[in-house]
C-alpha cells in the first residue's frame, strides 16, 4: 500500500504542525512507504487530489488528510477514480464532525494505527449538491442553506474561532456565532420536492439542511438518526419559529431534542431539490458556496471508500 498524506499545518490554528510532527516520527519508525504534501492555500488540497489520484492508479493507493472538516471536504472534491482510491482521515481541525460521524480518535496516533491497520473498507456514502448553474461539490458531512449555511460563512473569517481554538473550545464557535445569527436572521419561501414526487411549499424557512452524518457545526446533532451507509440524507427543515423563540429553542437542538417539535422535521430521501423565493447562502462541508436560488442534493451510496 502506497500512503499519500495531504496535510493543512494551519488547521486549529497551526496546532496541526505538531500534530504531523508526531505522525511522520510515527511512520518513519515504522518505515511506512509515504510521500507527504503541505497545502499552501485555499483549494490547494482539491488540486493536489487530483494529481495524486492521476499519479495512484498504477498501484494500490491511500489519501490520508490531516487536517480539518474543510481540508477533507476539498479532498473528496478533487478525487476520481473513487473505486480504486481509500481514503483515511486524521483529524486536527476544530468541528471534528466528520471524524466523530465515522468514530476516528482525536489521538492521531490512535487513529493512523486504524488506517495501517485496516482489515476492511468502510463504503461511505457521499453528498453531491448541484446549483441552478450547474455547479456540483461533494460533501462529507452536510450541506445547509440558510443560517447554517451564514454561520458556517462567518465561522471561516471569524476572529472569534481562532481564539477558541487556542483555548481548545473551536466547536463553541458555531453556537455563539448562530446565536449572534438569530436575531438579524433572513427567512424566505420556498418549494421542496422530494424524491418521491411529493411537493412541499414551506414558509418563513431558516434553513434547510442534508446530513450525511448526525452532527455538524461542532457537534450540533441535527439529524441524531442519519447514516453514511444508507443511500439517504436526513433533510433537517427549520421554519416559521419566531427569533425569539428559536433563541430559547437553540439548547433543545444542541441537545437533538428537536424532531417532532413544531417547525422542526427531519425526511429521510435519496434525492430532493429547493427552490427559494429569494437567495440565500449556500455551504457544503462549511464550505461557502455563493447565494443560491434552487438547489439539487442527490445522495451517492458507497461512493467514498474508507480505512479508519
Amino acid at each position: 500500500m502506497q500512503y499519500y498524506f495531504i496535510v493543512n499545518l494551519t488547521s486549529r490554528t497551526g496546532k496541526a504542525r505538531k500534530i504531523w510532527m508526531e505522525v511522520e516520527g510515527e511512520l518513519k519508525r515504522q518505515g511506512i512507504a509515504y510521500e507527504a504534501y503541505m497545502t499552501e492555500y485555499e483549494g490547494h488540497g482539491r488540486e493536489l487530489a487530483d494529481a495524486l489520484c492521476t499519479r495512484a492508479l498504477s498501484r494500490k493507493s491511500c489519501l490520508v488528510v490531516v487536517g480539518g472538516d474543510g481540508t477533507a471536504n476539498e479532498v473528496i472534491n478533487g478525487m476520481h477514480h473513487f473505486e480504486e482510491i481509500l481514503f483515511g482521515y486524521i483529524p486536527t481541525g476544530s468541528g471534528n464532525d466528520l471524524g466523530r460521524g465515522l468514530g476516528i480518535s482525536r489521538e492521531p496516533l490512535l487513529a493512523l494505527q486504524g488506517i495501517l491497520e485496516a482489515k476492511e473498507v468502510f463504503p461511505m456514502d457521499l453528498g453531491r449538491v448541484t446549483d441552478g448553474e450547474g455547479n456540483s461539490h461533494f460533501f462529507n458531512i452536510s450541506s445547509g442553506i440558510g443560517i447554517d449555511a451564514d454561520v458556517c460563512r462567518m465561522a471561516l473569517t471569524s476572529r472569534l474561532k481562532k481564539f477558541l481554538n487556542q483555548l481548545g473550545l473551536g466547536s463553541l464557535t458555531y453556537v455563539i456565532l448562530t446565536v449572534k445569527a438569530l436575531f438579524s436572521m433572513p427567512t424566505t419561501q420556498v418549494t421542496v420536492r422530494f424524491d418521491d414526487g411529493s411537493k412541499r411549499r414551506i414558509s418563513k424557512m431558516v434553513f434547510v439542511a442534508g446530513m450525511n452524518h448526525p452532527w455538524e457545526g461542532g457537534g450540533v446533532p441535527m439529524a441524531p438518526k442519519a447514516n453514511c451507509q444508507d443511500g439517504k440524507l436526513s433533510v433537517c427543515l427549520v421554519y416559521g419559529i419566531p427569533r425569539l423563540k428559536a433563541f430559547f429553542l437553540l439548547p433543545v437542538l444542541v441537545r437533538g431534542r428537536h424532531e417532532g417539535l413544531k417547525g422542526f422535521e427531519v425526511v429521510e430521501c435519496e434525492s430532493y431539490e429547493l427552490r427559494l423565493e429569494t437567495p440565500m447562502v449556500l455551504h457544503a462541508d462549511g464550505e461557502y458556496l455563493g447565494r443560491q436560488r434552487m438547489i439539487r442534493y442527490v445522495c451517492e451510496k458507497g461512493k467514498l471508500q474508507v480505512v479508519k
